[in-house]
C-alpha cells in the first residue's frame, strides 16, 4: 500500500465508548505508539514516493495520532496508554544492531521517537493523563528483548512530555532500578513487579523489598506497581488461568495499600 497517511474514520473511539459505558472506574485505552510506524522496517517501508523527505512523514503520523486522540477527549477520554515497547527494544544491544542494519541509528532514534510522541499527543486535553508502557514482548510467557533501560533512560524520562511510565522489572532481563534515578519531579514510575508470563505467586515480603530498593532511586511517592504487562497479548497467548491473575492482581493491590495506603 502506498500513499501519503490519512485518517478517514476514528478508529478506538466507539471501543473507548462502549468501554466507558461499562465501566465503574475510570476508563483507561491503550493504543500502539507512533514509533511502530517506523521501527520494524525503517526508512525503507516507508513509500518514497509519497514522503521523500522522511519528516513530512513523521508530521502526518503525528497528525493521525492527534485526530484520534482529540476525539477520544471528546467522548471522554481521560487516561491514555501509549504502548511503546521501541524504547525497551533499543536497550537490547542484538536489536541496536538490528537497526543499525535497516539503516537507522540506535543512538539518534530515541530522540527521534521523544519529538514523535510529543507532536502525537501535543493539544491534549489538560486533565488527560498519558502514560507509556514500555515492555519486551509477552505474548504466552515469551520476550523479544533484553537489557535495561540505561540506554534511553535520560531522554525517555526527561524529553517526553507524558505523565507517567509503566515499567517492565519482573525479571533480570530489565536491568536494575538505576535509571530510575532520571526520573524527574511530578512523574510516576509504575514497576511491573509481578510477572504475567508464569503463574507462579510473587510474596509481599518480596514485592516491598524490590519497591524498596527503586525508592533509593526515586522518590517513593512517584512509584507505583502493577503487572509488567496485560495478561494476554493475544488469541493464545495466556499464561495463567483467570484464577491466576485474580490472585496476582489482588497482591497488587493488597501490597500497594500496605506500602502506599488507601487512596
Amino acid at each position: 500500500m502506498s500513499g501519503k497517511l490519512n485518517r478517514p474514520r476514528a478508529i478506538f473511539v466507539n471501543d473507548f465508548k462502549f468501554l466507558k459505558s461499562v465501566a465503574e472506574v475510570t476508563p483507561k485505552i491503550t493504543i500502539p505508539s507512533p514509533t511502530t510506524m517506523h521501527f520494524r522496517g525503517g526508512r525503507e517501508a516507508i513509500d518514497r514516493h509519497a514522503y521523500p523527505d522522511i519528516e513530512e512523514f513523521y508530521a502526518d503520523l503525528a497528525r493521525v495520532y492527534r485526530e484520534e486522540i482529540a476525539d477520544l477527549a471528546e467522548v471522554g477520554c481521560r487516561y491514555l496508554q501509549i504502548d511503546e515497547v521501541n524504547f525497551a527494544y533499543l536497550c537490547d544491544p542484538a536489536l541496536r544492531a538490528q537497526v543499525r542494519n535497516i539503516g537507522e541509528e540506535p543512538e539518534t532514534l530515541p530522540k527521534t521517537y521523544a519529538r514523535l510522541i510529543n507532536e502525537a499527543i501535543a493539544g491534549r486535553p489538560a486533565d488527560m493523563v498519558v502514560c507509556l508502557h514500555l515492555c519486551r514482548g509477552n505474548f504466552a510467557g515469551a520476550w523479544v528483548a533484553e537489557g535495561g533501560y540505561d540506554p534511553v533512560a535520560e531522554i525517555l524520562f526527561n524529553d517526553i512530555a507524558v505523565d507517567g511510565y509503566f515499567l517492565e522489572y519482573d525479571s533480570a532481563r530489565a536491568g536494575s532500578f538505576a535509571p530510575l534515578r532520571f526520573l524527574p519531579k511530578g512523574k510516576i514510575a509504575v514497576l511491573g513487579l509481578v510477572t504475567t508470563k508464569s503463574p507462579q505467586l510473587e510474596t509481599k515480603d518480596e514485592l516491598k523489598r524490590r519497591i524498596d530498593e527503586a525508592s533509593r532511586y526515586a522518590a517513593i511517592e512517584q512509584l507505583a506497581l502493577s503487572p509488567q504487562c496485560g495478561f494476554s497479548s493475544g488469541i493464545g497467548g495466556n499464561a495463567m488461568t483467570v484464577e491466576n491473575e485474580i490472585a496476582k492482581l489482588r497482591l497488587v493491590v493488597d501490597t500497594a495499600r500496605e506500602v502506599w495506603g488507601s487512596a
